[in-house]
């Protein structure tokens, strides 16, 4: 039986799941009554609509056994507390690979709708991405009661929504590519529906993306590039939007095009997603490329000397990570890169590994960030929309002493908890030259702000009519 203590715990924690997306129902327009016909108009001017999730977003199990290694936290999934668990969760290194040989058998299995929990035996589920889900009608669940994200009626015709999942492990060019991959592939499709349904040959078949988080950068590098590589050299590629001739309309969703400060501070202590969640260790964290590709810009003012108070604006140096003792460069992280790296037994070995894996994400989120931050206008035809946060507290600036392997969260400014809202707009007065006028590399359509947190603007009903105004109304 249980005791008091453990049962007032449990329902903390209930209220404490909850409170994160799993229970609340939100007052909003009746989005039905608004949109169901528009909804239901299924004939070929009808714009179809893929929706890309963020990092931690997408469910990834190992492809031989079919063992959750993210996704759910019951029933033998991969505790990153142990050895096989940890190999699981991390990518793999090697000296002499490029981080594109560097792959293992673990894959991406669809988006990550709910995810479930085991507390103290009772089983938990919180909602992710199921109302953005369902507000867009992607699967089956337009058919379910979801409050706000149940509330449109597709119809039975209804083929016109996607979802992409992906390995938010890995480098967000190489997601980039697997996404030119897969509207290629769902391009086809379409066009055969419309062939049969309402005979229409060789549509010219284009997509409204729905991106939310991390799964911008994805779109957005994708709209520029296409399924290009990026160049081995590391040098910079040519911006010829490829992409934008499949995308009409790129919907940002508290994408951190600048970086996010909170990403840092995780690579520095590891991560704890929620209080009944196991803890991820700075050197399983450092293993992904693509959180290296979240990093802040350090022009922006985002880190600081402890010692001299002087920014420091190259956050994509190696040297650096060695000098803070940061990420797999700290030499506290021995223990878990003997999980890591089983084979290796000496540990002057495994920090070399460890230092030159972790040298070749931060070369490559270089790279990419500056891929993506050139200045550049999409061709007529393509328009970008952002969705940000500006109402939340969200860490803004850090301070780090060489050799503390440590980081200091020292200013807060305002974005939804997670990415600042100056991020979110890739503002580069921050850290610059002021001006009244927004100064960005993205030349956006529209902007809107929310008064929610990082998650929590999928399911507010601002978001929800506004966006399928934007799809299915708007000229």
């Amino acid at each position: 039986m249980l005791k008091h203590p453990q049962i007032r715990l449990i329902l903390a924690l209930l209220t404490l799941l909850s409170a994160a997306g799993c229970a609340s129902v939100e007052q909003g327009p009746a989005l039905g009554d608004l949109y169901n016909r528009a909804a239901q108009h299924h004939r070929p001017e009808r714009i179809p609509v893929i929706v890309i999730p963020g990092i931690l977003g997408s469910k990834l199990i190992e492809q031989d056994t079919g063992r959750i290694v993210w996704g759910a936290f019951a029933d033998g999934y991969a505790n990153p507390n142990r050895p096989d668990g940890a190999r699981l969760l991390a990518l793999p290194m090697g000296e002499g690979k490029t981080l594109a040989e560097l792959t293992d058998s673990v894959v991406s299995d669809g988006a990550l709708e709910k995810l479930k929990v085991s507390l103290l035996g009772l089983p938990v589920q919180l909602n992710a991405y199921v109302h953005i889900l369902g507000t867009l009608g992607v699967g089956g669940y337009r058919d379910e009661p979801l409050g706000m994200a149940g509330a449109i009626d597709y119809g039975p015709g209804h083929f016109t929504c996607f979802q992409f999942d992906y390995d938010w492990r890995r480098d967000n060019a190489e997601n980039a590519h697997r996404l030119d991959e897969f509207i290629k592939d769902k391009r086809v499709y379409v066009q055969e529906q419309y062939r049969q349904r309402f005979g229409v040959e060789d549509a010219d078949v284009r997509f409204d993306i729905v991106a939310h988080s991390m799964g911008g950068l994805v779109a957005r590098h994708y709209l520029r590039y296409g399924g290009a590589d990026m160049p081995v050299d590391g040098s910079q590629p040519k911006v010829t939007w490829a992409g934008a001739k499949h995308v009409r309309r790129l919907v940002l969703v508290g994408t951190p095009n600048a970086g996010s400060a909170k990403a840092l501070k995780q690579m520095v202590r590891g991560a704890n997603f929620a209080p009944t969640l196991p803890g991820y260790e700075p050197a399983v964290l450092g293993t992904m490329p693509s959180i290296y590709q979240l990093l802040p810009r350090g022009r922006h003012g985002s880190l600081r000397d402890a010692q001299t108070g002087e920014t420091i604006t190259d956050l994509y140096d190696p040297k650096l990570w060695e000098r803070m003792a940061w990420g797999l460069a700290s030499p506290k992280q021995d223990k878990t890169l003997r999980k890591l790296l089983p084979d290796v037994k000496d540990a002057d070995a495994r920090r070399r590994i460890a230092l030159d894996h972790q040298a070749k994400c931060l070369n490559q989120a270089r790279q990419f960030a500056a891929a993506l931050d050139t200045p550049a206008a999409p061709p007529e035809g393509t328009t970008i929309h952002l969705f940000a946060g500006d109402a939340e507290p969200t860490l803004a600036v850090l301070s780090g002493r060489e050799g503390s392997g440590a980081v200091k969260e020292i200013e807060h400014h305002p974005g939804d908890g997670t990415v600042l809202r100056s991020s979110a707009l890739m503002d580069e007065r921050v850290g610059g030259e002021w001006h009244p006028m927004l100064v960005s590399p993205i030349d956006y359509t529209s902007v809107q702000f929310m008064f929610s947190d990082h998650l929590g603007m999928t399911k507010d009903p601002g978001f929800s009519d506004n966006v399928l105004h934007l799809l299915l109304e708007a000229p």
